[in-house]
């Protein structure tokens, strides 16, 4: 028995951060790639676009399929399976010499970051004591946060030094010592006496819906093509509802949502993760159009985002379990309201440092945010139903960011057009509007989690 299994249990939460942290860097690291795979595979941007969203499908269509499979039959085992996808599918990606491998390697390896995503945050109900909650996710979304910022850094290093084949051996490297590790110290558990069953028909039609989903939302085929995919994605997942509703072991139990807290919960991170979406999808266009920055110059006002949310994680944790999951929600909601209503007026008042300010706020709010609405959820839930729901949190997650770069765009397009003759034409109007649609989300997001806390435990039990 290796001498890890011995020691202090930050072993075990620094095997669940790795398996939250490199997922997020298997995104950011390969947007910073585009260009590289343009040239090296005489493609197309739109092309090559498709790299970054067979692992954002993947991911999406998967992800609460791999929680549900973790409660069946192991988290430990699965997530060290899903360990072993993200690496060997990485590694495949180094070698792909056309770009239809690569994609394909792409969405391999967004099948593993799915599950090590949702399983490594379903393992903390299962390794860390219910009042500690808190501080183990807020250490889980620093690690995200720190894999997303890190990504375009060090893809930019790596390719520049070695090409882009650097970046896939990288992260073959990374997975395959995330599993050593999580292999050593993360306990063995026994196996399930219990018939498993598989919801496979749940399982197709929640991927299909997803999927339709995913595709509408990147305006791939034109306006018309959307339409007809939203229209499939509503018909898939209404059938999807009526098997749920009839196998003896669904994919999803609708009783779940019954717990307010988890609805709320689900349909906030929506609606906030769109909002953050925001900040990533508009701050190119108006920090070049209007505040007439260089690319340098937008890279690291970028990369405010992301670094503010890896130094709120641990705090914003440790703030939960003092203070009670429903306080730092609230609190977090407002100041993503508030850093949404200071979009309006700081960027135009004080230029760069305004938006800057605008963008912390909203960052750190978003990190309290997560930090209380994710231990709220998962204290909430029973450890047999912890991998799917952890995997809703998640699929709530990417559905908002999939939404909010579709639609937080077009209103920033519209905006920058004049559909609103108050608030002019050009870039500056197209962010006001898009923030002032975001202050309204993160305004009923809080009502959302205001009626959840109805369905929560009271605070102080343990299980906030």
């Amino acid at each position: 028995m290796s001498p890890l299994k011995h020691q202090n249990p930050a072993w075990q939460l620094t095997a669940l951060s790795l398996a939250m942290a490199l997922p997020s860097l298997g995104t950011s690291i390969a947007n910073v790639a585009l260009p590289a795979f343009a040239e090296s595979f005489m493609a197309t941007p739109q092309d090559v676009q498709w790299v970054v969203i067979a692992y954002l499908l993947a991911v999406t269509t998967t992800i609460v399929t791999a929680g549900r499979l973790g409660d069946m039959f192991g988290r430990r085992r699965l997530l060290l399976l899903g360990m072993v996808v993200f690496s060997a599918a990485a590694l495949l990606g180094a070698f792909a010499s056309q770009l239809w491998m690569l994609v394909m390697t792409r969405a391999m390896q967004g099948l593993g970051a799915a599950i090590m995503m949702a399983l490594a945050v379903a393992m903390v109900g299962d390794l860390v004591p219910a009042e500690r909650t808190g501080r183990a996710m807020g250490l889980l979304g620093t690690m995200s946060a720190a894999g997303t910022a890190l990504g375009p850094s060090l893809g930019g290093l790596l390719i520049s030094a070695m090409g882009w084949h650097a970046i896939f051996a990288f992260m073959a490297a990374a997975g395959a010592a995330s599993w050593g590790l999580a292999r050593q110290v993360l306990p063995a558990e026994a196996l399930s006496r219990q018939p498993a069953s598989l919801d496979v028909t749940g399982m197709v039609l929640l991927a299909f819906s997803l999927s339709a989903y995913a595709l509408a939302a990147t305006m791939q085929g034109g306006i018309q093509s959307a339409m007809m995919l939203i229209g499939l994605a509503i018909g898939g997942f209404i059938a999807f509802l009526i098997v749920q509703s009839k196998v003896t072991s669904p994919l999803v139990r609708l009783d779940l949502f019954s717990r307010r807290s988890l609805s709320a919960g689900i349909i906030s991170l929506a609606l906030v993760s769109s909002i953050m979406m925001a900040t990533l999808v508009i701050a190119p266009f108006y920090l070049s159009d209007v505040l007439q920055l260089d690319a340098l110059a937008i890279g690291l006002v970028m990369s405010v985002g992301p670094v503010v949310a890896a130094l709120v994680g641990v705090p914003a944790g440790r703030l939960v379990d003092r203070a009670g999951a429903t306080r730092v929600v609230n609190g977090g909601l407002i100041a993503v309201a508030g850093g949404s209503l200071l979009m309006l007026v700081l960027p135009e008042m004080l230029g760069t440092s305004g938006y800057i300010l605008s963008l912390v706020t909203i960052t750190a709010g978003y990190g309290l945010f997560q930090a209380g609405n994710n231990t709220s959820v998962m204290n909430g839930t029973t450890k047999e139903q912890r991998g799917v729901t952890s995997g809703l949190l998640s699929l709530g997650r990417n559905v908002g960011l999939i939404s909010g770069a579709s639609t937080m765009g077009t209103l920033f397009v519209l905006g920058s057009q004049g559909v609103l003759p108050v608030l002019g034409q050009g870039s500056d109007a197209g962010l006001q509007l898009t923030f002032a649609v975001g202050a309204l989300l993160a305004g009923i997001a809080l009502v959302a989690s205001r009626w959840g806390v109805t369905g929560r435990m009271p605070e102080g039990d343990g299980r906030d």
